[in-house]
């Protein structure tokens, strides 16, 4: 049987949509269900309701927004069945992330470095504000919209964005800060070393004091 254009342009944009939006709905669904295993099933549940879908979809421009749609609603309903709140640790929410393929080691440590940070300060806010930032900075919903994905009025999801922005800052300055003490030991002792040492590392030496540490008689 041969296929018909129209099935195979179908085929042609499924496998478009996985390509370029696979990664980011897995990142926004591990974000919101903090669970890489349960993030890795409804990424492939939302693709499958997507192709399932396929003949009511109405091309728009912006598939990654009708994907985040889905998976906001699974991510929903996966909470709503989830007895108890569970936590990815450490390990888990390196599995998480995107890895670059085009990056030097060194950057992606650091990029991977700050958005674990990111990805924990997330973890610690309440799940409508985490949701509504995830929706708003990652999806670029207008709030009109995350209002009637969510059925939350406008202003109550203004609430959670700016409360959950503040969260977010306030939770990053600590973070600094507490980076900052923690390199001030070493900084205190360099400064130390500077005032006792000279530039090759040796001793300074005192007035009145020979070369074998004796004073002048």
């Amino acid at each position: 049987m041969i296929a018909s254009d129209s099935d195979s342009n179908d085929e042609r944009r499924f496998a478009d949509w996985v390509h370029a939006h696979g990664r980011a709905i897995r990142v926004f669904l591990a974000a919101m269900v903090r669970r890489g295993d349960v993030a890795d099933e409804l990424t492939q549940e939302v693709f499958c309701r997507a192709w399932q879908a396929r003949s009511r979809y109405q091309e728009q421009g912006n598939a990654r927004a009708y994907l985040l749609q889905i998976a906001d609603r699974l991510a929903c309903d996966y909470a709503r069945r989830s007895a108890t709140e569970q936590h990815l640790d450490e390990s888990s929410w390196h599995k998480c992330e995107p890895a670059s393929e085009i990056e030097e080691p060194w950057q992606e440590a650091q990029r991977s470095e700050a958005a674990q940070e990111l990805w924990e300060a997330l973890d610690r806010l309440s799940e409508p504000q985490r949701r509504v930032l995830l929706l708003r900075y990652y999806g670029q919903f207008s709030f009109a919209e995350i209002a009637k994905m969510t059925g939350w009025p406008v202003n109550t999801t203004l609430s959670h964005c700016h409360r959950g922005l503040l969260s977010l800052r306030k939770m990053l300055i600590e973070r600094e800060e507490q980076l900052g003490q923690q390199n001030e030991p070493w900084a205190a002792s360099e400064r130390t070393k500077s005032e006792t040492h000279d530039g090759h590392g040796l001793p300074k030496q005192t007035a009145g004091e020979t070369h074998d540490g004796q004073g002048s008689n």
